[in-house]
């Protein structure tokens, strides 16, 4: 993942107007932005939805601290190592030891592999969708569209990372209009009564318990955060902190505004009988408007928008996975660079099981809550604060306040998991 540093225009001027966002910033803000915003947030409505609207409205108040101080505790995780040209998989070593450094690893690469899983599941679901309810096809043959598609998504993985990135961002910004067109074009359809509907407190808690999984994968940028760090301390050196702050503040209050007035718009079209059925039909919630309401745009606007949002998700979350299990190999086979066997390895790896786990096609929900979700709550929430406390170099950063209510929702979010699995 170092290569994306090249990918970006470099700053004319770093020494001036350091708080001004300058093009080489915006485009790390549309990156950090596209990679958060993928199957997350078409399936979040569905999840928190089924709660009501009132539980999602008190989550909203939380979101922004939640994810912007916990993505700054692992910029900051990486910018402090001593080594300024090396990924979180070689920091994490540094500041822990080499059994500790291959422990974190190897959660690193489960952390964002099962959500590659899962985006292989959810597009192959959005096409296969749209080909039987709008364009009125036979079924496909679920293996050839999922070997089609996955096959088309890592071929532009395999040219050019810098080409890879370049379109991603490219998509990203007719996502960004895209998704904001389509919550304003559903308030005609917003039925007002569930503003009625309040839930019990055991309901409303249960909700909010529940749902913090999926919140935080549907507002996770982690797996760009290694690659984002090193970039800006080769752009901004000794500023490279107070740039990665306000980076991370712009891109935060961004995911805040968009996604949230997308699930609102969503959750108060929706029954909860609806937002159950869609999440039984393993699809996205865009995909559930195409099929339910007779209305050309949304019909073939909202498959689009679900497509396009898991495909630039997709990119940065398949690097930060190879990333991972080149990591894994290289610390298991004590090798200290890597060669072109491990990396074909990984890439076919990787490969093989999406287009696999698109074809036995299990519910995307569940692989967020039950293995994505847990293991970002630690290497998101409960890791940077831990070298905060235990590194020198870190130590200044220590805030009791902000550290604590990091580390209390990460511990919250793996009770929910391990109750659901208990269940």
């Amino acid at each position: 993942m170092q290569s994306q540093e090249n990918t970006k225009q470099k700053p004319k001027d770093k020494s001036s107007n350091k708080m001004r966002l300058e093009a080489f910033d915006t485009s790390w803000v549309i990156g950090l932005f596209g990679t958060a915003v993928g199957a997350g947030i078409l399936f979040l409505p569905i999840n928190a939805g089924m709660g009501g609207f009132w539980p999602i409205a008190l989550m909203s108040l939380f979101i922004f601290p939640m994810i912007f101080l916990s993505h700054r505790s692992l910029s900051r995780f990486v910018l402090c190592a001593k080594h300024p040209d090396k990924d979180i998989t070689h920091v994490v070593e540094e500041y822990f030891g080499s059994g500790v450094g291959k422990l974190i690893t190897v959660l690193y690469f489960f952390a964002i592999y099962p959500i590659c899983l899962a985006y292989g599941v959810g597009i192959t679901n959005t096409l296969d969708s749209f080909l039987t309810y709008q364009m009125h096809l036979q079924p496909t043959n679920r293996l050839l569209l999922a070997f089609v598609l996955i096959s088309a998504m890592m071929l532009v993985m395999s040219f050019n990372e810098r080409i890879m990135l370049r379109f991603s961002q490219a998509l990203t910004y007719p996502l960004i209009i895209a998704l904001m067109g389509f919550s304003l074009y559903l308030i005609p359809y917003w039925k007002i009564d569930a503003l009625l509907e309040i839930p019990s407190p055991k309901q409303f808690a249960n909700v909010l318990w529940i749902t913090l999984p999926v919140l935080i994968f549907s507002f996770n940028h982690s797996p760009a955060i290694s690659a984002f760090s090193l970039s800006i301390r080769k752009a901004y050196k000794s500023q490279a902190l107070e740039k990665s702050n306000q980076i991370l503040f712009v891109t935060s209050g961004l995911l805040l505004i968009f996604v949230m007035f997308f699930v609102f718009s969503c959750i108060l079209c929706l029954s909860p009988l609806e937002l159950q059925a869609a999440r039984e039909q393993n699809i996205p919630i865009l995909s559930y408007f195409a099929n339910k309401f007779d209305n050309p745009i949304i019909s073939y606007v909202a498959p689009l928008i679900a497509f396009t949002a898991i495909t630039t998700s997709f990119f940065g979350h398949y690097l930060g996975a190879r990333e991972g299990l080149n990591g894994i190999i290289r610390k298991y086979t004590k090798q200290n660079d890597l060669n072109k066997t491990i990396k074909t390895f990984s890439a076919l790896f990787i490969y093989i099981t999406m287009i696999a786990t698109a074809y036995v096609n299990p519910s995307i929900l569940g692989f967020i809550e039950s293995l994505g979700g847990p293991i970002i709550a630690v290497i998101l929430f409960l890791l940077p604060v831990a070298a905060i406390y235990k590194i020198p170099s870190m130590r200044h950063f220590a805030n009791p306040l902000a550290d604590g209510f990091i580390v209390i929702t990460g511990l919250i979010a793996i009770s929910a998991i391990l109750y659901q699995f208990t269940q």
